[in-house]
């Protein structure tokens, strides 16, 4: 079958303006508006160049001489566009960065603001209790009684009282100000209190939040990971999501079906249009039916950036995969790229419009080619359900694993599976939560319906991260992302000849279901003879302790379920008699799904402090919810596990602080931390959470031996430490787990000193990846992932 030649006239002007907004965003103001002069005269100038005359020469030369008028003007073009986009993006950046508030906030200035909120209120959990984040416009800012009026994007953070906002409010609060970490934000906001509403959202946003509430109210019955599935398929709400079901969705790459894709838009269209042809509706009033229905969804999903972003990329899917072909389907996204950048230079930086720009190339580009090939022999139905999610794939593998740190397996099959569900469930839970606003009690019926779908979806995600191959774990080194850049660059050049042949195909596919099934794992790791293995958990504290006989006892679990299950699959641990949670504290605690999911636990113990409360409660709901029993730490514990045998040594004293107040010059949750005396053949080690300075000198004060092999130094290296607990250890190994580029400025030079004067040799999470103790010969040894 003959192809129509791609058409890539287009594409210099969208990189242009993204390269060009990039760089911009960067810049000054002045700098910006003198590059864009710079690019604008070179375009003016290319543009003026004269071409050779038609009439000169043959009819050859006069083709040759048009084709490079077009390429000129394409160029001129190009700098145009670049041009206008550097001018837009450092005036863009430039009014955020000389706004009154961010040099207020340079000052953490105590500020009264009138805002209105430009997104809805998200729920978090922290270290002291839940809070909520949510962007607004601020208005008018308020110091020391005199007021300014501006226009100035902030991100507020404040008490739960900010969950009965919504989108589109308009606010007064009070509250101190912090430098912000993004580019697009003049200042944080740390609210003192909550809000007052000064003006409720208008008619159309009161309308659309009631259809939001009524996919809520419509998937209320249905089981927990699925009454969260089908609003979050429809609207992208992902809040009720459990943390071990989203950690599967990334496993197996179906993360985009939790977040607002080009993918919903387009069924929901599909559907919408389907409907107005079956009413007979034809041309122009098609036209309108399918801009109403753009519209509906951005305003359902919320008009955010993202959503933009993911509305277009939509748009350009369904044009490419349409009668249009791949030729109309790239220019449109070459035009819709440059015109988002235009519109939200911010997007230049984002890695999901990075993601979406990927996988909508990825689509137009191979999929089509791809389905043709498989065509051959496969039903074009099935030949295009396997080639849409393999090109998208392919293109994205390099950039999510230079974020993510993994390559997904089983993406490609999982999508696959889960596609003939997703579609209805979007339609029949948007159909639940419209006729919910009318009647809640057909609204739940339907709404059940659209469940029977999404717990397939469910089962694809949980059972497909089950796999033992289902990630395969990628260093994000510059030559690691290089050589996958290769691996993939390959793939595609090879793939049309394997995919055009029936046993080529199913050979490559019976190679991927081994490797999946049976994985060949990291070379070298995990390391023989291990004893304790400090998991790369980004900043909090994640250690495995090896029980022998393939068991584990896991001393907290991180921030992240799925960083945490990663370590302990690339351990090969899957019977764990005993978890130990220090303390309560987010960075220690919310990864137990990870732990919990898929594996057999025989307990959990904590820390007799339930502080902060949040984080007690999520363990009790999550231990409830495996069936796995809890107890309390008590000092002068002594177990033993297999090959294991520990001591509980603090805490002695159990703070009696308020949550989120202060115990001495530490905090109370901290103070509690379970600290253990661990040996396991004939090494020592000293496990403290994040003990502070007092409970480190109530250890002191038992004459405990301290001396040990290896150190795992106390609250991520922070600067609170007591010297003369250090210098008790004697230790020559100190671990620290620390997350890269933390806030904290976690491990602090003071503390890295400490371990200096001790004579310890120092490994880093953040530095080192996965830190292994290891025995050899009688010889303690480490090794390190990276």
């Amino acid at each position: 079958m003959s192809r129509e030649p791609l058409d890539l006239r287009l594409a210099p002007l969208a990189v242009g303006t993204w390269v060009a907004s990039a760089l911009a965003l960067g810049w000054t103001p002045a700098r910006a508006l003198i590059a864009a002069g710079v690019l604008l005269l070179a375009g003016a100038v290319l543009l003026r160049s004269r071409p050779p005359h038609p009439s000169e020469g043959g009819a050859g030369a006069q083709l040759a001489a048009a084709s490079r008028g077009d390429r000129r003007r394409l160029a001129a073009a190009a700098l145009v566009t670049a041009a206008a986009a550097c001018a837009v993006s450092g005036l863009r950046a430039g009014s955020v960065s000389s706004s009154p508030l961010m040099i207020l906030a340079r000052h953490q200035a105590f500020v009264h603001i009138d805002a209105a909120l430009t997104s809805d209120p998200v729920r978090k959990a922290g270290q002291f209790g839940d809070y909520v984040v949510v962007r607004a416009d601020v208005r008018v800012v308020t110091v020391a009684g005199t007021a300014t009026s501006l226009h100035a994007p902030v991100l507020i953070i404040g008490p739960a009282a900010w969950g009965r906002t919504t989108l589109g409010d308009g606010v007064s609060a009070s509250g101190q100000l912090q430098p912000p970490q993004g580019i697009d934000l003049a200042a944080v906001v740390i609210a003192d209190g909550p809000p007052t509403i000064t003006q409720s959202a208008g008619p159309l946003h009161q309308g659309i939040g009631a259809v939001r509430d009524g996919l809520v109210q419509a998937a209320a019955g249905l089981p927990t990971a699925e009454r969260a599935l089908v609003p979050a398929l429809v609207d992208g709400d992902v809040s009720t999501m459990p943390a071990d079901v989203t950690s599967d969705f990334k496993t197996t790459g179906l993360t985009h079906l939790l977040a607002v894709s080009g993918s919903n838009l387009t069924l929901v269209l599909a559907f919408a249009l389907f409907v107005a042809r079956w009413c007979r509706a034809r041309a122009l009033a098609l036209t309108l039916i399918g801009l109403g229905t753009v519209v509906f969804f951005v305003l359902l999903a919320r008009p955010e950036p993202s959503v933009l972003r993911a509305a277009a990329m939509g748009v350009v899917a369904l044009v490419g995969l349409s009668a249009g072909g791949p030729r109309r389907g790239v220019r449109v996204l070459a035009v819709a790229v440059t015109v988002l950048l235009l519109f939200d230079p911010w997007l230049a930086r984002s890695v999901g419009f990075l993601l979406s720009s990927l996988a909508t190339a990825g689509i137009l580009l191979l999929a089509p080619a791809w389905r043709d090939a498989m065509a051959r022999w496969l039903p074009p139905i099935v030949a295009e359900a396997f080639a849409v999610p393999l090109a998208a794939q392919l293109v994205c593998t390099p950039a999510i694993a230079a974020i993510s740190g993994q390559v997904s397996m089983v993406a490609v099959l999982a999508n696959v599976a889960a596609a003939p569900a997703v579609g209805p469930t979007t339609v029949l839970g948007l159909i639940a939560g419209l006729v919910a606003v009318v009647n809640a009690g057909i609204g739940q019926l339907l709404g059940h319906f659209a469940g029977l779908p999404a717990s397939w979806i469910v089962l694809v995600a949980t059972h497909g991260a089950q796999l033992a191959g289902a990630s395969l774990a990628w260093p994000v080194t510059p030559l690691a992302l290089v050589v996958l850049g290769a691996v993939c660059i390959a793939a595609v050049a090879g793939l049309p000849v394997i995919l055009r042949h029936r046993y080529a195909s199913l050979a490559a596919a019976a190679l991927l279901v081994a490797v999946v099934l049976r994985p060949i794992g990291q070379p070298g790791w995990p390391p023989s003879g291990w004893l304790m293995v400090a998991c790369d958990v980004g900043q909090g504290d994640g250690l495995v302790l090896n029980a022998g006989s393939g068991a584990a006892v896991v001393v907290d679990t991180g921030p992240d379920p799925l960083l945490m299950k990663r370590c302990l699959d690339r351990l090969g641990v899957n019977d764990i008699p005993l978890v130990v949670l220090t303390h309560f504290h987010a960075d220690h605690v919310d990864g137990l799904p990870g732990v919990l999911a898929h594996r057999r636990v025989g307990e959990i113990e904590t820390s007799p402090l339930r502080d902060p409360l949040g984080g007690a409660e999520a363990v009790d709901a999550e231990a409830a919810k495996a069936g796995v029993p809890l107890s309390v730490a008590v000092p002068g514990e002594r177990r033993t596990v297999g090959q294991l045998h520990w001591q509980v040594l603090g805490p002695l004293r159990v703070p009696t602080a308020q949550p989120g107040q202060s115990s001495g010059d530490g905090s109370a949750p901290n103070n509690a931390s379970v600290v253990l005396l661990v040996q396991v053949q004939g090494v020592h080690l000293l496990l403290c959470g994040d003990a502070e300075p007092e409970e480190q000198d109530d250890i002191l004060a038992t004459g405990t031996d301290l001396t040990v092999d290896v150190f795992k130094v106390c609250h991520h290296g922070s600067a609170n430490q007591d010297p003369a607990f250090f210098a008790a250890t004697s230790a020559p190994v100190g671990i620290i787990s620390v997350g890269a580029h933390n806030d904290y400025g976690h491990p602090a030079a003071q503390t890295l000193g400490l371990l200096t004067q001790v004579g310890a040799r120092t490994y880093r999470t953040d530095l080192d990846g996965d830190v292994a103790v290891v025995e050899r010969a009688g010889q303690l040894a480490m090794v390190t992932s990276k």
